[in-house]
């Protein structure tokens, strides 16, 4: 009797995170849902079959909780707990703003991994994949705290594939661009619904949290021999990070 197969989604309780949980779970995964709104993830986690764990990635004894859940083995992890906050110029960024999104993008994720890495390694055919975002590879005015955070995200994860080239585990990196989501472009203008919607102005059709989630699924499916370095993926629309067909 072989064992299901499982994963851990940090920030599961919204957008990417949750949209990939489902998508798992779909894949016949049994899904941890990690993330720090007990209400979401419990009713996510009832929804798809799978474990709701209230979890801080920013702390590391929210962390060992969530290794702790998880127990010995482990065969996917997904690191989507991340976050912008605020976009001011350098001259005017809030060092708080700034932290957070380090502890999170960043920090966070480290956390997370290290804490997992022995039950990934343990199943034999591990698989880490980390949601980066194309802010980690291309620089945008108003962006520096987000964008040095996920330029971290994408360069733990290529040291990350160095140091564990030996072992029997896979390490990924998505980069979605322009993705509409409910919270995201909230969350970072602080509720200003005004400023969240200009940021889609125009833009006909942005990716869904579902079409990451779709890659995500197919990325971590691979035969075990297979890995996806990075998948950068933006909407039609978004030819570059400066570059977006608006209509009207």
């Amino acid at each position: 009797m072989s064992h299901p197969r499982t994963a851990v989604v940090t920030g599961a309780s919204s957008g990417i995170g949750a949209a990939t949980a489902r998508r798992l779970a779909a894949e016949g995964f049994h899904v941890f849902c990690a993330a720090r709104r007990r209400d979401r993830i419990e009713a996510l986690a009832a929804e798809i079959g799978g474990t709701p764990v209230e979890c801080d990635v920013t702390s590391a004894e929210s962390v060992a909780g969530l290794a702790a859940a998880v127990g010995e083995r482990l065969d996917v992890l997904v690191n989507d707990a991340g976050g912008a906050f605020g976009s001011g110029p350098v001259a005017e960024a809030d060092t708080e703003d700034w932290r957070r999104m380090y502890e999170v993008n960043v920090i966070g994720l480290m956390q997370v991994t290290r804490a997992l890495l022995p039950a990934l390694l343990a199943s034999g055919a591990g698989a880490i994949l980390n949601v980066g975002s194309t802010a980690g590879r291309t620089a945008y005015e108003g962006g520096a705290g987000y964008t040095a955070a996920k330029h971290g995200t994408k360069v733990v994860t290529e040291t990350l594939r160095l140091e564990l080239w030996d072992q029997p585990v896979r390490v990924m990196e998505i980069a979605p661009g322009m993705v509409k989501t409910d919270e995201f472009a909230l969350v970072r203008f602080e509720g200003d619904r005004e400023r969240a919607d200009a940021v889609y102005a125009g833009v006909a059709e942005p990716l869904t949290a579902e079409d990451i989630a779709d890659a995500i699924g197919w990325m971590v499916t691979r035969p075990p021999h297979v890995n996806i370095d990075e998948l950068v993926i933006k909407p039609r629309a978004q030819a570059a990070q400066h570059k977006v067909h608006r209509q009207g």
